[in-house]
């Protein structure tokens, strides 16, 4: 029986929490092969962990594909931490970032998602997670209302398959409950809904999964940040100044020691009004310099100015993101955040 053979047949055979094959996921250890005995430690973050039983019947089955005679022992170990972080609840993802706002109403939704295509435009993989449970509007942006997302079974572990959005998966409590039903919830079931979305969700290899949180500070921002490392944080505001005032305590919330995300920078949305007769024109209804005053706060930089414009609005009604529409303006605009996120991304892990 040959080392290589045994690895391929149980890469067909998939980690119940992450979804990756257990060989990728670094679980398979010290494989030794003694006569017709094929013995090695699977190493999992817990000894309780749901789904070890079915875990061992799967790689004892994959192995006897190949090898009928083989007679399989898979030693179950805790994973090593000894001076080493504890692991990621999303080791597939390489970076988690969190778009957040004071108040509701600045376009934090918008930034999200258009910020999240921006990416996958230059290349990069890109996940969109539906944080706002009050208020999900992921479903509509994305023209996904009415859909709901399937199960699938991964080693005894039920898990939901993110429902795809113009090629970016994404899932928001928007796919679970009617359009029309209101969301009343306390604290410690707020905080089950994200561990869910984290843990439950079989997420594909993701360079970025974008958070759209709800506005202001509370249970859902607290148990994002406990739950998986975030890269950091964009925030949303407008140039109006009780936008400005509400934004800064959601930067406070951010650069708390107990919490500290870095802050990567601010998006100011509806920076000024463009009609469409008039591409040229500038009309600062909400005043000016509230996003460059807010990035100085944070000691951050202005990650780029969203226009004031109907297309904006109809895009997101309608399912279509506007950077996804003709209008150059405003698509750029999203495109310089985007960048600039990328950069600022860049800077911050080196």
């Amino acid at each position: 029986m040959e080392k290589e053979r045994i690895l391929d047949a149980i890469k067909n055979v998939s980690d119940p929490q992450t979804g990756r094959d257990i060989v990728s996921a670094g679980m398979v250890q010290d494989l030794d092969i003694q006569g017709n005995n094929v013995n090695f430690k699977l190493a999992i973050p817990s000894l309780n962990m749901a789904g070890k039983a079915e875990l061992n019947f799967a790689c004892i089955g994959a192995i006897a594909e190949v090898y009928p005679q083989a007679s399989v022992n898979a030693h179950f170990v805790a994973r090593a931490t000894d001076g080493m972080p504890p692991p990621s609840a999303l080791p597939q993802i390489r970076h988690v970032i969190a778009v957040g706002s004071g108040k509701g109403g600045v376009g934090k939704s918008t930034v999200a998602v258009n910020l999240a295509l921006g990416l996958k435009a230059m290349g990069a993989r890109v996940g969109l997670l539906d944080a706002d449970v009050y208020g999900p509007s992921i479903p509509t942006m994305l023209g996904l209302v009415g859909e709901r997302p399937k199960v699938k079974d991964v080693t005894g572990v039920p898990k939901r398959i993110p429902l795809d959005g113009h090629g970016i998966p994404c899932i928001s409590i928007g796919f679970i409950i009617d359009p029309e039903q209101a969301v009343v919830l306390r604290g410690p079931r707020l905080g089950a809904i994200i561990k869910q979305f984290v843990s439950d969700v079989l997420w594909p290899e993701l360079d970025f999964l974008i958070v759209d949180l709800p506005p202001g500070t509370g249970d859902v921002q607290l148990t994002l940040v406990q739950t998986v490392p975030i890269t950091g944080a964009v925030l949303v505001t407008t140039p109006q100044e009780v936008a400005i005032a509400d934004a800064i305590k959601a930067m406070n919330m951010f650069m708390l020691p107990q919490i500290g995300v870095p802050i990567l920078g601010v998006v100011e949305n509806m920076s000024w009004f463009t009609p469409a007769e008039l591409p040229e024109n500038k009309y600062y209804i909400f005043g000016q310099g509230g996003g460059k005053r807010l990035a100085k706060e944070s000691n951050s930089v202005l990650l780029g100015q969203i226009p004031l414009v109907q297309s904006v609005r109809e895009g997101g009604d309608e399912g279509h993101p506007a950077i996804l529409q003709e209008n150059r303006q405003v698509s750029d605009a999203f495109m310089e955040v985007a960048k600039n996120v990328l950069r600022q991304v860049g800077a911050l892990v080196g």
